[in-house]
């Protein structure tokens, strides 16, 4: 369970493809405090640590994460949003996040807002996977506000923080990113449909 709070943007820093699945090695600076068969969200994809060595750990991505998400898509440097799991004495900051990607989006805008970016994402529609204005949504696994909800279409206002920590200041039109839709939304619409 996570929250949507990105702890570090990690580098990737070899793939490896082993009959349909993917290895992805990464460096960040708290690998020495991961264990193997620990769960980390990577662009809030939830995924084990398979191996450590030195300043890096490698998590496996098998064919059904890389269908439904944009880890396929990874290039030696790129950036990878990590969190750790939540701890039960936590605060939650975010939202109730599983790291189960609904889907992947594509970026169709990026505008500056005097000190903020607007950013606006199209995904196929799914009858589940909907979005509310001021609802939840997970974006690459950071936790966001829903800004101008349309069917397939939304926008995230993004403050410099974020735009910084994550790898939101790497996006541009065309980036395909993971999207979370909120659980209990997609329960609420669930139970309609199943009532009908």
């Amino acid at each position: 369970m996570f929250s949507g709070i990105v702890e570090e943007a990690a580098t990737v820093v070899k793939l490896e493809k082993e009959l349909e699945n993917l290895h992805i090695t990464m460096k960040c600076s708290f690998v020495s405090d991961l264990k193997i068969d620990q769960s980390l969200a990577h662009n809030g994809v939830c995924l084990t640590v398979v191996k450590k060595e030195n300043e890096t750990y490698t998590v496996t991505a098998i064919k059904e994460t890389l269908l439904k998400s944009n880890l396929g898509h990874l290039k030696v440097g790129d950036k990878v949003n990590l969190e750790r799991s939540m701890r039960l004495n936590d605060r939650l900051d975010g939202h109730i996040v599983q790291g189960h990607v609904d889907q992947t989006a594509v970026c169709t805008e990026v505008k500056e807002a005097s000190g903020s970016w607007y950013f606006t994402f199209t995904y196929d529609f799914v009858k589940e996977n909907i979005t509310v204005e001021k609802g939840s949504i997970t974006v690459n696994g950071v936790s966001l506000t829903v800004v101008n909800s349309q069917k397939n279409s939304f926008q995230v206002a993004i403050i410099p923080y974020t735009y910084e920590h994550t790898n939101f200041h790497q996006f541009k039109v065309g980036t395909i990113v993971n999207l979370e839709f909120d659980i209990i939304g997609k329960y609420v619409a669930r139970l309609l449909e199943l009532q009908k």
